[in-house]
């Protein structure tokens, strides 16, 4: 029989494409209407590829007819395609659009945590998104998208990446044994990131988001010197101890000459599970007068939830698997600030790491003045080697 009822709950039979949650648990089901043997169906999604409307459509389709409905009409409103990046200077895999480095000054704030979760909410935003865990020694990022016991398939000389969460994933931890320690050097670092970019099959992602290691070293200069960042996320916790760290990660980006999206204030509040109370435990809002210090913004207040915790243990990401939470609705909203930024960043020009590139020959370490004629400190307060950490 057709009836609002009974079409919402064909609905629920329709999965929104690259997940398992219908289009109805997404929210994405806008308006039923049945008259009269005709069925109408307005259905919003985030994402802009044609290909997902069609599928969309085709399966809303099949599903009401099962019903016997004279005449089906649906209705699916996406939003504008994502712009192209307009960034220049040396990339080593040109087909992503956008590269976002979250950083921290120090370890123990979230950083991992929130970029599992941002990157999951762009993707239910509609966006192709990647996850590359460039932690090398602490590489938690299988195990909070529930990957930590796949193995990546070899395709040729390169690596295919897992998918979780209708997210591409790599991480160095996906290809060693667990518990295995790495005793790297920094040059070593280096390479391991620069091969994990280019050695992977990543896709025409629209952003990779990149987990860093904490600091400002090796790592975050490498993936400067490899491809144009797009934007840079800084994680802190509200305390002044993390906010002294936090502020010479915002530093750094301006270095590297990366656009700071903003900054998410982690574990900001706690959330009772009993009562839905918010305590200020750790403080809450002190990140923003270094925000306006840097000209950004706070991308997100992110209070303690035990589901995050939960969600991160298990391999179910709160953004995800509790979208309902209040956590997963600030993750979805810094999200979306992120992606506006982005964009803006793009349509003025986007970035150029060509200043930032090294100068040095082959085989000689830049940061070293041993055996080199006199390097003296430039205007700029590089070092005056051609490192490219001015």
């Amino acid at each position: 029989m057709l009836t609002r009822e009974t079409v919402n709950e064909k609905l629920q039979e329709v999965t929104y494409p690259g997940f398992t949650k219908s289009i109805v648990d997404f929210g994405f089901v806008k308006d039923i209407d049945v008259n009269d043997g005709v069925a109408y169906v307005e259905v919003e999604i985030s994402s802009s590829a044609p290909e997902v409307s069609a599928q969309l459509k085709d399966e809303i389709t099949k599903k009401l007819q099962l019903l016997g409905a004279q005449k089906i009409d649906v209705v699916i409103k996406t939003p504008k395609m994502p712009k192209e990046s307009s960034s220049q200077g040396k990339n080593i895999v040109p087909h992503i659009k956008n590269f976002v480095m979250v950083s921290s000054g120090k370890g123990g704030v979230g950083k991992s945590t929130t970029t599992t979760n941002i990157a999951i909410a762009l993707a239910m935003q509609g966006k192709k998104v990647g996850l590359l865990d460039a932690d090398i020694y602490g590489p938690n990022i299988p195990r909070m998208m529930g990957v930590e016991q796949e193995q990546p398939e070899i395709v040729g000389n390169k690596v295919k990446p897992l998918l979780s969460h209708g997210v591409e994933v790599m991480s160095m931890g996906s290809l060693m044994e667990e518990g295995q320690s790495l005793i790297w050097r920094g040059a070593m670092v280096m390479k391991a990131i620069q091969q994990l970019l280019q050695d992977i099959l990543w896709s025409e992602l629209d952003v990779l988001v990149i987990d860093m290691p904490p600091g400002t070293g090796d790592a975050q200069l490498t993936l400067a010197q490899s491809v144009p960042v797009t934007a840079g996320i800084c994680v802190t916790t509200p305390q002044q101890v993390a906010l002294d760290d936090t502020e010479r990660s915002l530093d750094m980006f301006k270095k590297l000459h990366i656009p700071i999206a903003g900054i998410v204030e982690n574990m900001s509040g706690f959330i009772s599970p009993d009562t839905g109370k918010e305590y200020d435990i750790f403080g809450k809002g002190t990140t923003k007068p270094l925000a306006d210090k840097f000209d950004t913004i706070v991308l997100g207040e992110i209070p303690i939830e035990p589901a995050i915790r939960e969600g991160g243990d298990s391999g179910k990401p709160v953004t995800f698997h509790n979208p309902d939470s209040e956590t997963a609705k600030r993750y979805m909203q810094a999200a979306t600030k992120l992606w506006h930024t982005i964009e803006q960043i793009n349509e003025e020009g986007g970035v150029d790491n060509e200043a930032i590139q090294p100068t040095t020959p082959p085989g000689v370490s830049a940061c070293s003045t041993a055996g080199a004629p006199e390097a003296k400190p430039e205007d700029d307060g590089s070092c005056g080697t051609g490192c490219g950490c001015h």
